[in-house]
């Protein structure tokens, strides 16, 4: 799915904004730079998600120099060789990998092995990072902000299923000819989902980035 050249440059003027009230201290400037994020406001609410006041109160919380969010996926997989999935109860019930957006003070490997246990119930370990993806490039759905995928590869180690009525609402396993088509798009694509079950097969396969 192609995102369309409006969004990215929504996104630039946003950044643009947030990095200039980070740093300047001219009132007169930040005035403009005020002017700046209310116009992003505008652009990024015709995604059709938000209203411009609703966005513009998001965008207000952002603070610091502007980065991409961070967004951590634990490709699991049991001795059976299946690939271990959980329902998104936010998103109609559609599977993806357990993960989710990176917390403070853990790294990226630390999040997704703690997303995993809150997910599923079940205990992981990291094999290696499987991949390092852009969310644009990668062609999910459009969305307010800039994102990086992490996908780490790991091997099940113990737990139970325990499903967290919050998030997820059904966990399950799966190989690769039997994978739900209902998957929840702006979080995993068929062809990442593919690609992960590549790594599992070889081992020795370099890690995905761009």
């Amino acid at each position: 799915m192609s995102e369309p050249q409006w969004l990215t440059w929504a996104r630039d003027v946003q950044a643009i904004a947030q990095n200039g009230l980070t740093f300047c201290q001219n009132p007169y400037d930040r005035e403009r730079y005020e002017q700046l994020r209310q116009i992003s406001a505008k652009m990024l609410a015709e995604l059709g998600t938000s209203t411009p006041e609703a966005v513009f109160a998001l965008l207000t919380h952002e603070l610091g120099y502007a980065t991409p969010k961070i967004d951590v996926r634990g490709a699991v997989f049991n001795n059976e060789g299946q690939i271990l999935m959980v329902r998104e109860a936010i998103d109609q019930d559609r599977w993806t990998l357990p993960g989710g957006w990176a917390d403070v003070n853990l790294t990226t490997a630390q999040n997704t092995l703690k997303e995993i246990l809150e997910e599923s119930g079940y205990t992981a370990e990291i094999v290696k990072l499987a991949a390092l993806w852009d969310r644009t490039r990668q062609g999910h759905p459009p969305d307010l902000f800039s994102c990086a995928k992490v996908f780490y590869l790991c091997r099940l180690t113990g737990g139970q299923p325990t499903i967290d009525n919050l998030e997820t609402s059904g966990i399950g396993w799966f190989g690769r000819t039997d994978l739900p088509e209902d998957l929840s798009l702006g979080r995993l694509l068929p062809s990442q989902l593919a690609r992960m079950f590549d790594h599992y097969d070889t081992p020795g396969l370099a890690t995905d980035y761009e």
